[in-house]
């Protein structure tokens, strides 16, 4: 099916936001498009093409199976005006791009949100709020936090570096750095049994209530996938420490495995991709297992 490409701008407060809708041609601006959508939130400091065109890529791959798409750049990023700001300060631009893509696209009743990374973790702040919101792919969800990150770090990077063969080369041949990698060790360790407290990402988000202020992210994480009712697709990369750091966080939580268990929560994982799909046989296995999830209901 030969896929549209058209440009939109909308307004966020008093900033312009500028996004690309990805359209079944069939469909154009007619209301006969697909009655599903997918939005993706772009995460961390990257605009709406994502790395290796990534993006672009599924917003295509999508459309093609008559699956409307849009992408856009929050404030501050890419061509959108306004300052730069957190993904924890950013539903309005995600309600101000739902609501642009709902008017561009007059068939579409529902939504699905897909984010990576901190994107995925946006979706979870924001979803809940929004009753168009009905599905939500996350993918390698950023539950980051210091003593969680030197727990991955300890548990995947240093049993890896045990078994890789270069290591014990550089042992071998006197090119290890005992003193360096001591040290390291050692700060990571302080870092993985320090307080609970002490691991809390900051929160940024004035809106929140005060015990949401003082809840890890994670939790708060948690606490938006609790509230939200609506369906879930979780996509994880085997070589990627966010991914893991997400692992070891949900399974070390009842209340994690008990939501990742429930009734409407699918879970898809690809052993060799690393953090962004880089590789074309990822990027083309994520995007059939959105197609087809979004198309199952």
């Amino acid at each position: 099916m030969m896929v549209e490409q058209r440009a939109t701008s909308f307004q966020c407060g008093e900033n312009w936001l500028y996004g690309i809708l990805s359209l079944p041609q069939s469909a154009g601006a007619a209301a006969d498009a697909g009655r599903r959508g997918v939005l993706v939130v772009v995460g961390g400091p990257q605009y709406r093409v994502g790395s290796h065109r990534q993006f672009a890529l599924l917003a295509h791959a999508l459309a093609a199976q008559q699956i409307p798409v849009m992408r856009f750049d929050y404030r501050g990023m890419g061509d959108s005006e306004g300052a730069a700001r957190s993904f924890e300060e950013v539903d309005d631009d995600v309600r101000a791009a739902l609501d642009a893509f709902c008017a561009a696209v007059p068939g579409m009743s529902e939504v699905v949100i897909w984010g990576l990374c901190d994107a995925a973790s946006a979706a979870l702040f924001y979803a809940h709020q929004d009753r168009r919101v009905t599905g939500l792919v996350l993918l390698n969800p950023w539950v980051r936090t210091e003593a969680g990150m030197a727990k991955a770090y300890l548990k995947h990077y240093y049993l890896s570096r045990l078994m890789a063969p270069e290591l014990w080369r550089k042992i071998f041949t006197g090119g290890f750095q005992f003193g360096a990698a001591l040290r390291s060790f050692l700060s990571l360790a302080g870092a993985a049994v320090r307080p609970r407290q002490d691991a809390a990402a900051p929160v940024v988000n004035a809106s929140l209530a005060p015990a949401q202020r003082a809840a890890s992210l994670p939790d708060r994480m948690l606490d938006g996938l609790e509230r939200f009712q609506g369906r879930v697709l979780i996509i994880l990369s085997g070589n990627d420490l966010t991914a893991q750091e997400f692992s070891d966080v949900a399974g070390a939580s009842a209340r994690w495995r008990r939501r990742l268990q429930a009734p409407g929560v699918q879970q898809h994982a690809l052993p060799a991709a690393n953090h962004t799909f880089s590789q074309r046989e990822w990027r083309d296995q994520v995007a059939g297992w959105t197609a087809q999830w979004t198309k199952s209901w």
